[in-house]
């Protein structure tokens, strides 16, 4: 159609249109209504599920949980262990995936074949479990760290194939003017793959984030506690309180209220602190996202085309 597009584009185009504002209502709204209910009242929530906006707005939930000290020390350890080991990781499996990528490095055919094993068979949680009690590291801050510091044969196929995409003259004239590995390593493959690597960095910190079962087999200390076993903790504690209220609400009316009581009253009830707590800790990933948004998509797309 001449001077403008025909009525199926158009069709095409607010389908479109209506599809992703559903797909983004959604994704999003969930994480709205967890923010709503946690800054509205306790007992007014009890009434009913507020869907737009808090009908008893209050920061009290929120101000229970930041005055809690355990918090204070859980979002350390989640802090440290995310940046440390997502540094770190990243950092040890570029290198070793430069090493995989070099045509001359021998014995590439065993690496390869123990790598992509890994990728689909474990030890199990015994085993690792005894492994760990071995070396120590067993309730310890650094069974957060040593253990993850190779982030995945997975990352090592996605880097290598960014490193193929790199002209083989740049490492030839880095040789003849004496350039070490190291050096060639440093100063022209890490520039050359930011992108990449800042979109494995959001895939790796996501994932340490949100990791709860290396404090739940592998720690018993109150001081090693992270933000996601804190509220895992939480999740469970009130479902149980719950539904031990709900079972004896009939039988016994007495025992029900305390139950009640015991879940919170007033402004801050359970239900409450546990979404506070959730959208909490919730906050550092969603700010962090933005930033690495414009290496996201340029960096899954490198390392997804092999040079």
């Amino acid at each position: 159609m001449v001077g403008g597009t025909s009525v199926g584009e158009r069709a095409f185009k607010a389908s479109n249109a209506v599809i992703m504002v559903v797909i983004m209502i959604v994704t999003i709204y969930p994480f709205w209504y967890a923010i709503i209910s946690s800054l509205n009242g306790g007992m007014d929530l009890q009434r009913g599920p507020v869907f737009l906006w808090p009908r008893q707005f209050t920061w009290a939930s929120w101000k229970t949980v930041l005055a809690d000290p355990a918090l204070i020390q859980a979002s350390w350890i989640t802090i440290s262990r995310t940046v440390i080991v997502t540094c770190i990781s990243i950092l040890y499996t570029a290198m070793f995936a430069y090493a995989f990528s070099r045509p001359y490095i021998k014995g590439k055919k065993w690496y390869a074949a123990l790598g992509i094993t890994s990728m689909y068979f474990s030890g199990g949680l015994i085993p690792t479990f005894m492994l760990f009690n071995w070396l120590g590291l067993y309730d310890s801050y650094w069974v957060y760290i040593l253990p993850s510091l190779f982030s995945g044969f997975w990352n090592v196929i996605i880097l290598n194939a960014n490193y193929k995409g790199i002209p083989d003259a740049l490492y030839e004239s880095a040789k003849l003017d004496g350039a070490s590995e190291y050096m060639m390593f440093f100063r022209i493959v890490l520039p050359l793959s930011k992108p990449v690597l800042a979109a494995l960095s959001v895939f790796s910190a996501v994932g340490i984030w949100n990791d709860y079962g290396t404090t739940l087999y592998f720690t018993q200390s109150e001081n090693l506690q992270t933000l996601q076993y804190m509220i895992l903790k939480l999740v469970q504690t009130s479902s149980a309180a719950e539904q031990m209220s709900n079972s004896v609400a009939l039988a016994n009316p007495g025992i029900a209220e305390l139950l009640a009581r015991s879940q919170g009253q007033g402004l801050v009830t359970a239900k409450t602190i546990e979404l506070a707590s959730m959208v909490i800790a919730s906050i550092p990933m969603i700010i962090m996202y933005p930033f690495a948004q414009r290496f996201f998509a340029k960096g899954v797309l490198l390392g997804s085309i092999k040079g």
